[in-house]
Parts: C-alpha cells; structure tokens; sequence
C-alpha cells in the first residue's frame, strides 16, 4: 500500500502519462464499435443458444487479448517514463532527456510490440492462479496431503512466474529485451536482492483488479436494467458482455498505475540509491518494511527446520 500511494502521487505529477492511457482508451472504444458489429450479428442471429454462446466466448478472448495488448503497451511507454524519472531524480531535473515520452511511445509499439502481444496471453492468466493458490494454501490448516498437492501446484505456478511476469515489461522497456528473458532477469534481480520478499505480498495488484471489476459490474448493471426495458431475454448476454467492455476500458486507465508501482520496485531492486535520491523519506519506509519481511522470513524458516528435526527424532525414537 504505501508502494500504491507513492506510484498514485508520481502518476499525478506525470500528466503526459494520462494522455497517453485516454489516447489508447480511444483506440480501445474504436475497436470496440467494430467489435460491437459483431456482437450484435451473434446476438441476433436465429443460431440456437449454445452456438450463440461459442461465438461470444471467441469474440470475448479476442476483446481481452486486445485490450491486454493496448494495456501492456501503455504498460512499456509508462514504465519507461518512470524508470527514467526515478533514475534521473524528478520530472523536471536538467538530466532529463528531451521527448522522453515520445521514444517511449515509439519503442513500444515498433520494437518492443512483438514481446508485449506474446507476453499478453499468459500473464494476467497466470498472476491470477497464483494468488487463488496462494489464498487456498492458507487456509488448508493441517491437512498435509491437500498441503503437499497445494505446495506442488504453488512451486508449479512459481515456475511459470519466473518466465511471465508483469515486472517483464519494466526490463523490456528499459533494455529491449526479448519477453521471457525479461521476466526472468526481473524475477531473479528480486530474488537475488531479497525485493522479492515485498513484491510476494504487494497488494496493489488487486486493489486496482477490484477497481477494475468495479467498473464492469457498474457498465454491465447499466446495459443490463436497460437490456431488461427493451430486450429481456438477451439480459444476461448483454450484460455479461458490457461488463467485459467496461473491465477493458478501466483496466487500461489502471496499468498507468500498476506501471509506476512495477517500475518503483524494479528501480529500488537495482540501485537502492536511486529511490534514496528521489525521495529518502519513502526510502526509508521501504528499507524497514524489507528488513520486517526478510526477519519474518527467517523466523519462519527456522520453526519449519526445528519441526522437522523434532519429526525426525520422534520417528527414530518410535522405530527403536
């Protein structure tokens, strides 16, 4: 949260960045209006419902993914804004290189765009599935066979994450590196430097998911009470399908965030000293929070190893 609140305050001093996410959310409604044409032909087409339903589930797919793509690649521009904000000292230092904005905007959709399309199938797909697991295994209790199963598909997950993370598009604004290298550097940059540690139970994530959710069920509670005045039995259609518009168009105002917040916790996995310039207060408050995380870390690695020695002795105690 206090990362959040930091990423929330950089994105209101960079009002450029704003710009950019209107100007893709344009781009987004346009390609809307044309995939609207399409919606309305499934809907009203004399296909029996079960085929009406396989066609929305592919027009749906190829919506997300191409929000997805414009999301990841506001994502770049953004993050290589920040980046060079953070490095740099502040929007108005005289280190600043002129058009930064513009050479970010310009990378990402030439060089950079193959990477953001391919990295835009798997992330968000993959973040969610870890955090379902991660909230599943916490409340398993002492059930060790369901804790082994669990504990097998969160290495699995963990895996995947190494490969596709959001924190890839931080590096592949920054180096131009291909998407899975990215997402791996970025990965073991944070493990190496111990970030990993805060990103694990970085909650901003999910406050701007339920933000995201909230603006589709506020566009799809609309399209459906005025689906329900003058169509009822497509009500459910409808609306199910605005709401997956509305999510989109939110989502897209959100990743301007969601890229400071990447880019603050790439810049502090770095070089320290560059947050520490930019602002020593927030410095500081991320420096102790890591330390609390890692002591909390080991502490907890330690009652796991005394458990299992205890285990160990108690069964060689029963099999003498």
């Amino acid at each position: 949260m206090l990362v959040l609140q930091k990423a929330v305050k950089l994105v209101w001093s960079l009002p450029e960045v704003m710009r950019v996410a209107y100007a893709f959310m344009a781009v987004m409604l346009l390609w809307m209006g044309i995939w609207s044409f399409g919606i309305s032909g499934v809907v009203a087409s004399s296909r029996g419902d079960l085929g009406r339903w396989w066609l929305l589930v592919v027009l749906s797919v190829s919506l997300f993914w191409t929000g997805a793509v414009l999301c990841n690649t506001v994502h770049v521009i953004v993050s290589g804004l920040v980046f060079l904000v953070l490095i740099h000292g502040g929007r108005n230092a005289s280190s600043m290189p002129p058009n930064s904005l513009m050479k970010s905007l310009r990378y990402a959709i030439t060089t950079s765009f193959g990477s953001i399309c391919y990295g835009s199938l798997f992330t968000a797909a993959i973040r969610t599935l870890r955090w379902e697991i991660r909230g599943f295994r916490s409340k398993i209790g002492n059930n060790e066979c369901l804790l082994c199963c669990v504990d097998f598909l969160f290495q699995l997950v963990e895996t995947l994450v190494r490969f596709f993370n959001k924190y890839a598009y931080v590096q592949i604004a920054i180096y131009g590196k291909g998407f899975n290298r990215s997402a791996r550097d970025a990965w073991e940059l944070f493990q190496s430097t111990g970030v990993e540690a805060l990103v694990a139970y970085d909650c901003s994530g999910a406050v701007l998911l339920m933000g995201t959710i909230l603006g589709g069920l506020i566009t799809g509670t609309c399209a459906g009470v005025w689906t329900w005045i003058t169509w009822k039995d497509r009500v459910i259609m409808v609306g199910s399908t605005a709401m997956l518009m509305g999510m989109v168009l939110v989502g897209l105002a959100m990743v301007v965030v969601e890229s400071a917040v990447t880019s603050i916790y790439i810049c502090y996995a770095e070089d320290p000293s560059l947050i520490r310039r930019w602002d020593p207060q927030f410095f500081n408050q991320m420096s102790e929070t890591l330390h609390q995380r890692l002591q909390h870390r080991s502490s907890r690695a330690r009652e796991v190893l005394t458990h299992n020695q205890l285990d160990s002795r108690m069964q060689d105690t029963f099999h003498i």
